[in-house]
C-alpha cells in the first residue's frame, strides 16, 4: 500500500513539469505512472478489506470502504472546478462559445493545475508516512498464497464467480469511466443544462456524492440482503437511468444521468467480492485479475467515437448494454462453483 501511494505521488509531482513545458507526451507519463499507482493499492487493499472478516459480509465490509473513495470524488469536481475551471479561461467561458485560445491563454490554462497537483502529493505522501507506522493485521491463513506445489490441480479458471467477473469488472468500468468522461460535455448542451464547465462540475459532484451514499446505503443493506440481489437491482435502475438520459432532453436528461451514480455505486466493490468468494489460497492472484480488468475503463474511447459518429445521447446506449451485463452477472454469472474453504480473520 506504502508502495503504491508513494508512486502516486510521483506521478502527481509530475504533473508540475508537464505543466510549465506544457508537454502532452510527459502529462500522459505522469497520468499513467498514477495510475500504476492506484492499480498497486487496489491489488493490495480491496482483497485485504475482502478477507480480514466474516466471508458473508466482505461485500458490506468493502462497499462502506468504497465509500470514503467515494468521498474523496465526491470532493474533487468542487475542488478541480475552483483550483482548476475556475482559474483558466477555456473553464469561465460561456456555455456554447466558440472562441479560440491564444498562446498565452493556453500556456496559463495547462499551469493551472500545478497547484491542485502539488496538494494531491503532499496529502499522498502523508497518508503512506501514517500507513508505514501502523502495521496492518496478516490476511488470514486459509486465503494466504500457498506454495506452487500446494495448488496443484486448483485452477482459477474452474471458478465461475471469476471467470465471469473479470469482464463484469471490466465492462462496468466501460459505464462509469464513460459517464463521468462525458458528464460536463452532456449537460453543458444547450437542450439539457445550459451550463458553463465550471458549473457543470458542481453537478458532477453530486454524481459522485450518489456513489458515496449508495455505497454507504449497500453496505447496510448487504447485512441482510444477499449481495448479487442488491447488485441486480442497482443493474436494472442504472439501465432505467441510462435509457431516460438518452431518450430524453432538459433536466429530465440530466438529473437521470445524475442519478446513475446512486446505482453505479454498489457495483465495483459487489463485482469484487463476489469474484473472489471461494477462491481460498488463490485469492491473491484471483484479485490481481479483478484489478487488471479496471483496463476496461480505457475503452471509453469508443464511447468518444460513438458521441462523435451518432450523437453524444445516443452514445450512452452503450452503458446501458453494460449494465444488461452486469445483471447476468448478478443472476448468474457470480454464483460460485469449486468454492475452497474459507477463513474469517477474527
Amino acid at each position: 500500500m506504502v508502495f503504491g501511494l508513494g508512486l502516486m505521488a510521483v506521478g502527481a509531482l509530475m504533473m508540475v513539469p508537464a505543466a510549465r513545458l506544457p508537454s502532452y507526451g510527459v502529462t500522459l507519463v505522469a497520468l499513467f505512472v498514477i495510475a500504476s499507482g492506484i492499480t498497486l493499492l487496489q491489488v493490495a487493499a480491496n482483497p485485504y478489506v475482502a478477507v480480514v472478516g466474516p466471508p458473508e459480509t466482505a461485500s458490506s465490509r468493502l462497499n462502506l470502504v468504497q465509500a470514503f473513495n467515494s468521498a474523496g470524488a465526491t470532493l474533487a469536481p468542487l475542488f478541480g472546478g475552483y483550483l482548476i475551471l475556475g482559474r483558466s479561461t477555456s473553464g469561465t467561458a460561456a456555455a456554447g462559445s466558440t472562441a479560440v485560445l491564444t498562446q498565452a491563454e493556453r500556456i496559463a490554462d495547462a499551469q493551472s493545475v500545478v497547484l491542485p497537483y502539488l496538494i494531491v502529493a503532499a496529502v499522498l505522501v502523508v497518508l503512506a508516512i501514517v500507513i508505514a507506522r501502523f502495521p496492518l493485521p496478516a490476511m488470514g491463513s486459509a486465503t494466504q498464497r500457498s506454495a506452487k506445489a500446494d495448488r496443484k490441480g486448483q485452477s482459477l479458471w474452474s471458478h465461475r464467480n471469476l471467470v465471469f467477473g473479470i469482464p463484469a469488472i471490466f465492462i462496468y468500468l466501460i459505464a462509469e469511466i464513460g459517464v463521468a468522461n462525458l458528464f460536463i460535455n452532456f449537460v453543458s448542451q444547450p437542450n439539457i443544462g445550459n451550463l458553463t464547465h465550471e458549473q457543470a462540475s458542481h453537478y458532477l459532484f453530486i454524481l459522485w456524492g450518489g456513489m458515496m451514499v449508495g455505497r454507504l446505503i449497500g453496505s447496510v443493506v448487504m447485512r441482510t440482503i444477499p449481495a448479487e440481489r442488491v447488485l441486480a437491482f442497482a443493474s436494472i435502475g442504472a439501465c432505467v437511468v441510462m435509457l431516460i438520459a438518452t431518450f430524453t432532453t432538459g433536466h429530465v436528461a440530466m438529473w437521470a444521468l445524475i442519478s446513475v451514480g446512486l446505482f453505479h455505486s454498489i457495483m465495483f466493490p459487489t463485482i469484487f467480492t463476489l469474484g473472489i468468494k471461494g477462491l481460498g489460497p488463490l485469492t491473491e492472484e484471483g484479485s490481481g485479475l479483478l484489478i487488471m480488468a479496471i483496463a476496461g475503463g480505457a475503452l471509453v474511447i469508443v464511447q468518444g467515437w460513438l458521441a462523435d459518429t451518432y450523437g453524444l445521447q445516443n452514445s450512452f446506449l452503450l452503458t446501458a448494454a453494460c449494465e444488461l451485463y452486469v445483471l447476468f452477472y448478478a443472476v448468474w454469472g457470480s454464483r460460485t462453483t469449486n468454492a475452497l474453504p474459507e477463513q474469517a480473520v477474527r
